[in-house]
């Protein structure tokens, strides 16, 4: 049983390094960086801290589940099929509202620091 365990985190581990491979994650690992660098030089309260994270956090996960959308998509539709299309177009948008949630996060709490 813990041998399963161990492969699942292995299986995951590659995972991460299969997206940390993709052009967008690469972006995305500049900008969580710059973010955590940003929380720490300005020390974040434990809230905000959490809030940040949680961002953040939801951009990798919405990140991820995009790239293994798109990732199968290509395997079952290699050719153009509207379907595919849209769900590739519906994955990307739910990165896009990850990605408007973070900003706006990061304006009320960065926001007041930088002015």
């Amino acid at each position: 049983m813990p041998s399963r365990g161990i492969a699942a985190v292995r299986y995951a581990l590659r995972g991460i390094g299969f997206m940390l491979a993709e052009r967008n994650c690469q972006v995305l690992a500049a900008a969580t960086i710059a973010a955590l660098a940003a929380g720490a030089y300005f020390r974040l309260s434990a809230a905000e801290w959490c809030a940040v994270v949680l961002a953040i956090t939801a951009i990798w996960v919405a990140e991820g589940l995009n790239t293994a959308i798109e990732r199968l998509t290509d395997l079952v539709s290699p050719g153009y099929h509207p379907l595919a299309g849209r769900a590739k177009d519906i994955a990307a948008g739910a990165v896009l509202l990850a990605v408007f949630g973070a900003i706006s996060i990061g304006l009320i709490i960065f926001g007041p620091r930088l002015v």
